[in-house]
């Protein structure tokens, strides 16, 4: 075994959106960054609001972690009390940080001695433009995520200021997310959290003359995921203080599993047994999360097709949650809950996933009572009873996991070449 490699290690901070998604995270994560129901990018995210941030932050604490309130919307005249009120919460509640790029927030978050992170929406390109956050009160730089690896490096080795970075997730098709064409097309602006994501509907591409072009894709503005878990060693040896992943809207089996993938990939290199191989696999499993496929995004150079999943809108995934009905009532003695089947039915064996905004249930059907009768399968419209692994609460919501296997599609999420299919 090599010798353990005396570095940096980096803050991991995940994106999460409710004590259930927290909670997943809560074993590999170092901090988590979220968002309220205002002045952020995330407005569907909202389940956080200024009457319940203090619990919130609480639990983020009894965990071990660092919490981190993302307050990044554009800020107009007509926002600057409800900002006072927000960022009064803040310091009350005791965020342990501000995600912020507006100098209005910055000004007034500084003026409260909050600490401020600089979020990824200024753009930070250059080691002069980290050092004049740094000179406005901020601890830490989230970058810009057009940077490559080479120029990262460039910044770290001229300036003191923290840097973070993003290293999985969602990517933005804008510069720095800097985006108006949901405000154009639909009146919804994405720089005040409203975003209603039009580059990944479908689009056609038409000539001066008016001719449809005819192209093998349809979704030709649908950038894929960032996924950097098999450049680790890279990230890690530059010296950057904290890996970022995005995902205030995804579920907390997302949040699970890559939490779970990034804590090792770090530990591992950090120990010395870090493997590509390794890395690999990790991939493989959290190309089994939502995802849009995976690409590097810019650190290797600017991304051409490659960068895109112009074959397939959302979901790359081979597992697809189908909703099959709702929770009635939870019986903690027995371990059981009444479940309604709304939607679908559901048989032995089959995987579900119980969930609300404090659950998260991931297990496999192993008993179904319908009229105190035990049943091999029950269709859609019966209450049934389900022996059930955890904790559920009335209206949680029950979803069968499906798999799904395309043969267009690789693991991870990635598409196989049409040389691959011949």
């Amino acid at each position: 075994m090599s010798e353990p490699i005396k570095q940096r290690i980096p803050e991991l901070v995940m994106g999460v959106r409710n004590l259930a998604s927290l909670g997943a995270c809560k074993d590999h994560a170092d901090a988590a960054y979220f968002s309220i129901d205002r002045l952020s990018l995330r407005s569907r995210a909202n389940e956080l609001t200024s009457d319940n941030l203090a619990d919130f932050m609480g639990q983020v604490h009894e965990y071990g972690m660092k919490g981190y309130l993302a307050v990044n919307a554009v800020i107009y005249p007509h926002n600057l009390p409800e900002l006072e009120n927000v960022l009064e919460t803040a310091a009350s509640a005791e965020v342990d940080a501000i995600i912020a790029w507006d100098p209005a927030t910055i000004m007034q978050a500084a003026e409260k001695d909050l600490k401020i992170h600089i979020s990824t929406q200024a753009n930070v390109s250059n080691p002069q433009s980290a050092e004049f956050y740094l000179s406005m009160g901020a601890s830490r730089v989230v970058l810009a995520r057009e940077l490559s690896l080479q120029q990262i490096k460039e910044i770290r080795a001229c300036t003191d200021v923290e840097l973070e970075v993003f290293v999985h997730g969602a990517m933005c098709q804008a510069i720095s997310g800097r985006c108006y064409l949901s405000a154009h097309l639909l009146g919804k602006s994405g720089n005040c959290g409203e975003c209603s994501q039009p580059c990944r509907w479908e689009w056609s591409l038409y000539s001066d003359r008016g001719e449809k072009v005819d192209l093998e894709g349809k979704y030709l503005l649908n950038a894929k995921d960032l996924c950097m878990i098999e450049h680790i060693p890279e990230l890690m040896e530059v010296g950057i203080d904290a890996f970022k992943v995005e995902g205030r809207l995804r579920d907390p089996g997302y949040t699970y599993t890559v939490s779970r993938c990034y804590r090792k990939a770090i530990d591992d290199q950090t120990g010395g047994t870090y493997t590509r191989e390794a890395a690999r696999l990790q991939k493989e499993e959290m190309g089994r999360q939502y995802n849009r496929g995976f690409s590097t995004g810019f650190y290797f150079g600017i991304p051409g097709p490659e960068g895109l999943a112009c074959d397939q809108a959302m979901n790359a995934s081979p597992v697809k949650k189908q909703a099959v009905g709702i929770v009635l009532n939870y019986f903690p003695k027995i371990g059981a809950a009444s479940i309604k089947l709304t939607e679908e039915g559901i048989g032995l064996g089959d995987r579900i996933v119980i969930g609300g905004s404090t659950t998260y249930n991931e297990q496999e059907v192993c008993s179904l009572i319908v009229e105190r009768e035990n049943v091999l399968r029950a269709e859609k419209g019966m209450e049934v009873g389900l022996a059930v692994d955890g904790v559920v609460r009335k209206n949680d919501k029950v979803f069968r996991l499906e798999e799904k296997i395309d043969p267009k599609v690789n693991s991870d999420g990635t598409f196989h070449s049409p040389q691959d299919l011949k």
